[in-house]
C-alpha cells in the first residue's frame, strides 16, 4: 500500500500544461492513502488483487463498465464512489497519453452482489454537476477465435502449442471457418477474461502465423457463433454476407448496397449506421460526446466514446470541428463525422 503514483507513471504520460489542479489533487490523494497505481497499456490499474487478499478471484458477473466519465476527473474521485458500494477487487481507468482519462474504466467487486448494487445505485450519478456517468454489467470474454487455419490442423496438434503460448487455456474446437474458403476457425476458451486478453495480446503482437498459417485472432462475439452454426447446417454457407479469402474475421456487409428506402427522410449518418448495426445484428450504438476546450481561433475539440453493444471494444478519441454557420448543432456534428468513421471501421459501404 505504499507504492507513490509518480514512481509507476513515467513523467512523459503526463502533459504539464493539461489539467494541472486536478493532478495535482491526485497526487495528493495517493499520498494520503498510500494507494497504489500502475500504468499499464494505455490504463491506469488499483489492485486484481489489491493488497491483503486471499483466495479465488472474483466470479464472473463482478464487474461493472463506467461511461461518460468527465476527462478531467481521476481515481481519487472514482475510486472511493466505488468503495461506498463494497470492498474493491480491481479498479481499470483507460488514459491517454496526454494524461486525460478516455471517458471509462471498469470496477470489479468482491462478488456478484455489490455489482449489482453499483449499478442501481450509481448509474446517472452526477460525478460533477451536468455529467452523470452510465454504470452497467460489464461482459466479461473469456473466449477468442483464431481463424485462417490449414484444413489439416489437428486439435492434437494446437492444443500443446497454445498452452505453451497462452497460459490459461480451458479448451479448443475446431470448425469449418465461414470467413474462408477450405480453411478453420478455432473456438478457444479460457478460465478469466484477464488469461483470453493476454492470450490474444500474445498472439496478435506475435507474427500472426500458427502452424504455418497466416491467422486472424478476435474475439469471439454473439454473431461469430452465430455463423459457426449456420455453416454446420447443409446449404446455408452460400448465403453468409461476409467477405472471404483473407479479409478480416469480423463480419463484414456484402457488395450489394442497402435499400434507401429503409432510412427515413432526411436521414443522417448516424441513421444510416444504426440501420446497418440493425442488420447485423450488433445492437444499436450509442456515441456520447462532449466539447473539452474552444481554441483563439473558435475551433471546438470534442472527446467521442463509442459503445455498440455486440462489438468487443468501445471506440473512443478526440476531434476539432469548427461551429456550423448553418446552425447544426455541433455535438451532431461530432456524432455525424465519427458515425462515418466507424461505418469506414466496420467495412460498410458508405453512402
Amino acid at each position: 500500500m505504499n507504492g507513490k503514483l509518480e514512481t509507476q507513471i513515467p513523467p512523459q504520460m503526463w502533459s504539464e500544461k493539461i489539467n494541472q489542479a486536478n493532478k495535482a489533487a491526485l497526487l495528493t490523494w495517493v499520498k494520503e492513502t498510500g494507494i497504489q497505481l500502475v500504468q499499464i497499456n494505455g490504463q491506469r490499474k488499483y489492485g486484481g488483487p489489491p493488497p491483503g487478499w486471499a483466495g479465488y478471484a472474483p466470479p464472473p458477473g463482478s464487474e461493472v463498465f463506467i461511461g461518460k466519465i468527465p476527462q478531467d476527473i481521476y481515481e481519487d474521485k472514482l475510486i472511493p464512489l466505488f468503495q461506498n458500494v463494497g470492498r474493491l477487487y480491481e479498479f481499470r481507468l483507460m488514459m491517454t497519453f496526454s494524461g486525460l482519462n478516455r471517458g471509462f474504466a471498469y470496477a470489479k467487486y468482491m462478488n456478484r452482489r455489490n455489482a449489482q448494487e453499483a449499478i442501481a445505485l450509481l448509474n446517472n450519478f452526477e460525478i460533477q454537476s451536468g455529467s452523470p456517468i452510465l454504470v452497467c454489467r460489464s461482459t466479461e470474454k473469456c473466449e477468442l477465435c483464431i481463424d485462417g487455419l490449414a484444413p489439416s490442423v489437428k486439435k492434437s496438434h494446437l492444443l500443446p502449442m497454445l498452452q505453451e503460448l497462452t497460459p490459461g487455456l480451458q479448451s479448443i474446437s475446431l470448425h469449418a471457418s465461414p470467413f474462408r474458403e477450405k480453411r478453420q476457425l478455432a473456438e478457444v476458451k479460457y478460465i478469466s477474461h484477464q488469461a483470453a486478453a493476454i492470450a490474444k495480446k500474445n498472439l496478435v503482437e506475435g507474427s500472426l502465423c500458427l502452424c504455418g498459417d497466416q491467422i486472424e485472432v478476435v474475439w469471439l462475439t454473439p454473431i461469430i457463433k452465430q455463423e459457426l452454426h449456420n455453416v454446420s447446417v447443409p446449404g446455408n454457407r452460400k448465403d453468409l454476407p461476409f467477405r472471404s479469402s483473407n479479409r478480416s474475421v469480423f463480419p463484414q456487409v456484402s457488395s450489394r448496397p442497402i435499400d434507401c428506402r429503409m432510412l427515413p427522410a432526411r436521414a443522417s449518418v448516424m441513421d444510416y449506421l444504426k440501420l446497418q448495426c440493425e442488420l447485423h445484428q450488433l445492437g444499436p450504438p450509442v456515441i456520447f460526446t462532449k466539447c473539452v476546450q474552444r481554441n483563439p481561433e473558435d475551433w471546438l475539440q470534442f472527446s467521442y466514446q463509442v459503445m455498440i453493444p455486440n462489438y468487443p471494444s468501445p471506440f473512443s478519441g478526440f476531434l476539432w470541428i469548427k461551429p456550423d454557420p448553418s446552425g447544426l448543432e455541433d455535438h451532431e456534428k461530432v456524432k455525424n463525422f465519427v458515425a462515418l468513421q466507424l461505418l469506414k471501421i466496420l467495412g460498410y459501404p458508405v453512402m
